[in-house]
């Protein structure tokens, strides 16, 4: 029951953040809608903080992502830094994990800030 409770005020939330922020302009702070608009939203992170958590990508995830976000296959990957293509494949199928001088080089070449590589 609390939780059906709890769903419904997260919903209602969730619309009332969606029909203000069209109306409350980014600079206003000081009127009733904007006012509503902030807790009505803290209200939604709060809840998919709870119940939708996003969890940090994982070494491979990155490598991955970041291929295709490239547009990069893992044998122009593997060129590119100086490694087999199959020790690639290894750190995208989560088999092994790349050294600190690999992963610098992975950085460099898909554009990862280096602290998220490192879960940071």
């Amino acid at each position: 029951m609390k939780q059906e409770l709890e769903r419904l005020k997260y919903d209602y939330a969730r619309k009332r953040v969606e029909a203000l922020l069209p109306v409350v302009a980014e600079d206003e702070i000081n009127t009733p809608e904007a006012l509503e608009l902030a807790i009505m939203s803290d209200h939604v992170v709060s809840y998919e903080k709870e119940h939708y958590p996003i969890s940090k990508p994982s070494v491979s995830e990155l490598i991955q992502l970041s291929l295709e976000e490239k547009g990069m296959t893992q044998k122009q990957l593997a060129e590119a830094i100086g490694v087999s293509q199959a020790r690639i494949s290894d750190y995208v199928s989560g088999r092994a994990e790349p050294t600190l001088r690999v992963a610098r080089l992975l950085c460099a070449a898909l554009g990862i800030a280096p602290a998220l590589f490192m879960g940071l």
